[in-house]
């Protein structure tokens, strides 16, 4: 008997989406970074940058969940969005994190319907963090 939970290939599905989605948005949070100049681009480049590397580490995280689950991480992010100034690129932002946590919260679901406890508590970890996200994009828009 394995000692790994047997969780449903719809399960690994969602967690390659949750992949494809990381891997976009610390894309576009770093080109957003490298790319954002004057004023108001100084102030908050530096943030975007950091919003980044946490992405990063939650695609990392849930790679090595997938893998430990009997899955195959995807390499394919989903479609990249820039922007061009600094309040479409935080639209956009929120738009991402919006749809992040909307998938977050199903996954929680779905891996708690079936028992899945460390991946659900790795996603409550995850999703506090998208909503703190959310709420600095959504701030820099005000």
């Amino acid at each position: 008997m394995s000692a790994r939970p047997n969780i449903s290939n719809e399960l690994k599905d969602m967690l390659n989406d949750a992949i494809a989605r990381e891997l976009s948005v610390s894309i576009s949070y770093m080109w957003q970074h490298v790319l954002l100049t004057g004023l108001q681009g100084l102030a908050v480049k530096d943030e975007i940058k950091k919003i980044s590397i946490v992405e990063m580490k939650h695609a990392e995280a849930i790679a090595e969940r997938l893998v430990y689950l009997g899955g195959k991480p995807t390499t394919k992010p989903t479609e990249i969005k820039v922007g061009e100034t600094l309040t479409e690129m935080m639209r956009i932002n929120v738009g991402l994190e919006d749809g992040a946590i909307e998938l977050y919260r199903k996954i929680i679901a779905k891996a708690e319907a079936e028992g899945d406890t460390v991946t659900a508590d790795m996603f409550h970890q995850i999703l506090a963090e998208e909503e703190d996200h959310h709420n600095t994009f959504t701030s820099l828009l005000a």
